[in-house]
């Protein structure tokens, strides 16, 4: 079971708490470092000193960095143009060498797209299938080739389809619960599925779905990597997991029903339940970006024992 740390910079941080997190989740052992597209605050957070934004931060992280994947769950397909998020994925992948991925989405925010003067479309997901085919497509165009697409949203002429990021291929991540349209488009474009704050049960469904949609167009379902994303608090004892808990503004039975919560034990509990119904990925929503001692905890006594 790979364990990703997961980060959600619009609820308040700076580049350099990234960075001081980022450095964590590679000393101390983790798969890689995610974080989250978006340019507004949830929730009652004042989500001070404002957002940052998602490439950006990666392709400074990309230097900083050795070893860890970097990524998003998930890029919003409203916030940039197919053909210049190509171009940024790329770079960054070739400044990281070659540790990038990729999660798209159709963007879901409203009120952030209102914020900052974002147009936000009501055909997303259509938008979504184009995009991902043109990113997909521009990537895959042999050198010295030109890449053409013509569609409802997006058209493109003639595109060098350059720069080439460092991968072959970088993975590309598509996630959610709709019960059918998600899953054809994972089965076409998807290395992996993630299914975010979800129960064993649903997610189980939703990866077999997926298989299905897989198989039938003509993939091996087994091909694509299943993936959790699902926030995270862990203590030591029952009072470092309350505090923990009143620090990111939740209940510990709510956080112990939707993520997970509790012992080291407990977690490791649950984290099997994943593993048997396909998971072989978790990505850790981490809230509260200052406590590092709780990725130290997790690594020592969690992580430990999954490897």
């Amino acid at each position: 079971m790979d364990l990703r740390i997961f980060t959600e910079p619009q609820q308040g941080a700076t580049y350099d708490t990234l960075l001081a997190v980022a450095k964590a989740t590679e000393d101390l052992g983790f798969d890689a470092f995610f974080r989250s597209d978006h340019y507004l605050r949830m929730g009652t957070v004042d989500g001070l000193p404002g957002p940052t934004d998602a490439w950006i931060t990666l392709a400074g992280l990309a230097r900083e960095t050795k070893r860890i994947r970097l990524g998003t769950l998930m890029t919003a397909g409203t916030f940039r143009l197919p053909g210049v998020l190509a171009i940024q994925v790329a770079q960054v992948d070739q400044m990281s060498g070659g540790r990038v991925e990729l999660g798209l989405g159709a963007g879901w925010f409203e009120e952030e797209h209102k914020a900052y003067g974002i147009p936000f479309p009501k055909e997303k997901f259509a938008r979504l299938e184009e995009q991902l085919e043109i990113v997909t497509g521009l990537w895959a165009t042999d050198p010295g080739k030109t890449f053409d697409f013509h569609g409802t949203y997006y058209d493109l002429t003639d595109s060098p389809a350059l720069p080439k990021p460092a991968q072959r291929k970088i993975p590309v991540l598509v996630g959610g619960h709709g019960p059918s349209r998600t899953p054809r488009l994972a089965a076409k474009y998807a290395d992996e599925f993630n299914m975010p704050f979800a129960s064993v049960e649903d997610s189980e469904r939703q990866f077999g779905r997926v298989r299905a949609a897989a198989e039938e167009a003509g993939r091996d379902g087994h091909e694509l990597t299943y993936s959790n994303a699902l926030v995270v608090c862990v203590g030591r004892d029952d009072a470092e997991v309350a505090r923990r808990a009143a620090a990111i503004g939740r209940e510990v039975e709510e956080l112990k029903l939707n993520g997970l919560a509790g012992s080291p034990s407990e977690v490791v509990d649950k984290i099997g339940r994943y593993a048997e119904a396909g998971s072989s990925r978790i990505y850790l929503q981490v809230l509260d970006l200052d406590d590092l001692d709780h990725l130290e905890l997790i690594s020592a006594q969690v992580q430990s024992q999954l490897s």
